[in-house]
């Protein structure tokens, strides 16, 4: 089946819902963990199950060149391929082509860069990423769009703009996995009419949940924050909203204020594959010395398996010893840290306290603990 969003309660603009698929059903808002080729980097799915995963993320890009979609589907689509028994969402690849081209290489027909692997010439188009994912099976696709720079002129914008809507009529005219629901993106850069009129004319199209797409791009907060209040307004209330690409806690919460119901981001795990951690307080670094005789949990109270069975202490010694296990117990943490402010933030929506319980978030982790 197609996937279906429930509307239960605002509190202020901030949204709780359910989101019906294939796999269960889930609340929102929720953080998706990022599998790009089909894996979460160092976790296996039972693991993704205990810290509360729903939907994750994989990369049509990457999974195309290797190992090809044709092998997943004989393998039968990505959930048995991976073997995961939740949700999938796929992206476009539209984020990882945009950065290997050249914006010469960049047509009416799709776009032509070289491979990362090998140097080969490709070309991507809208009917070809779409269809890719329709033999990925997963059960979210998006639609390709072209990922705007930051900054560029309101001229390009628009023009990129048109571009990406005219792409996202293309593929989904192909379109044609019926148990797959498909996203369209809205673009726009940093320009509010180019937003309105990109989220307008992109719910003409009656695709099955609406991602916010060009933000964590490199532009300052205040910016981010205004492209995404720029399109907000003119999605409807009765389907999913998706911001691309955002995984910082302030953020998931400026986000939820402002209406989103779903985030990704490969940020935790490879803050984690870096010796980085969050905490309530702000993130910190188990490089530091500091930690060599902390003999306490990353964070007291976190349920996650990283900190009801290990030490900063111990992580860090893995850290420093180069074991691979020391990446596995800080993205643990890390993915169960963004999942658990979801479940927070649900639950604070639930009962109209939304805006205290960010406010008391946001005084705690800006003591920047290090």
């Amino acid at each position: 089946m197609k996937i279906k969003y429930e509307l239960l309660k605002n509190d202020g603009k901030a949204r709780l819902g359910k989101l019906h698929t294939n796999y269960g059903t889930y609340d929102t808002p929720m953080f998706m963990p990022v599998g790009t080729l089909a894996n979460v980097k160092t976790l296996m799915p039972e693991e993704l199950k205990a810290i509360h995963s729903a939907i994750i993320l994989s990369n049509t890009y990457h999974l195309w060149l290797r190992p090809g979609e044709d092998v997943v589907l004989h393998a039968g689509g990505l959930h048995k391929f991976m073997n995961y028994d939740g949700p999938i969402l796929t992206d476009s690849g539209g984020f990882q082509v945009f950065s290997l081209a050249k914006k010469k290489d960049i047509t009416e027909e799709g776009v032509k860069f070289k491979s990362h692997i090998d140097g080969r010439e490709l070309l991507l188009t809208p009917e070809l990423s779409i269809q890719i994912q329709n033999k990925l099976d997963s059960d979210i696709a998006m639609s390709f769009d072209e990922c705007i720079d930051y900054p560029v002129t309101h001229e390009y914008a628009k023009a990129s703009t048109e571009r990406t809507l005219r792409w996202a009529k293309r593929g989904k005219d192909v379109h044609s996995n019926p148990n797959q629901s498909l996203f369209g993106i809205v673009q726009g850069g940093e320009f509010e009419d180019l937003r309105k009129w990109s989220a307008e004319e992109t719910v003409k199209l009656d695709f099955d949940g609406y991602s916010i797409g060009g933000t964590s791009i490199g532009e300052p907060k205040d910016v981010m924050y205004k492209m995404i209040s720029y399109a907000i307004p003119y999605l409807p209330q009765d389907k999913p909203r998706y911001l691309m690409g955002v995984g910082e806690p302030l953020d998931i919460l400026e986000g939820v204020r402002q209406g989103v119901d779903m985030f990704d981001c490969v940020h935790p795990t490879r803050l984690a594959r870096h010796g980085n951690a969050f905490t309530r307080c702000g993130k910190i670094n188990l490089h530091n010395a500091k930690y060599k005789e902390d003999f306490t949990p990353i964070e007291d109270g976190c349920d996650c398996y990283t900190c009801k069975n290990f030490t900063k202490a111990y992580v860090r010694h893995l850290l420093v010893c180069n074991e691979t296990n020391a990446g596995r117990l800080l993205s643990i943490h890390n993915l169960r840290f963004l999942i658990r402010l979801t479940e927070e933030i649900r639950e604070a929506i639930k009962e109209d306290r939304f805006e205290e319980y960010s406010k008391e978030f946001i005084d705690k982790y800006d003591k920047k603990a290090n």
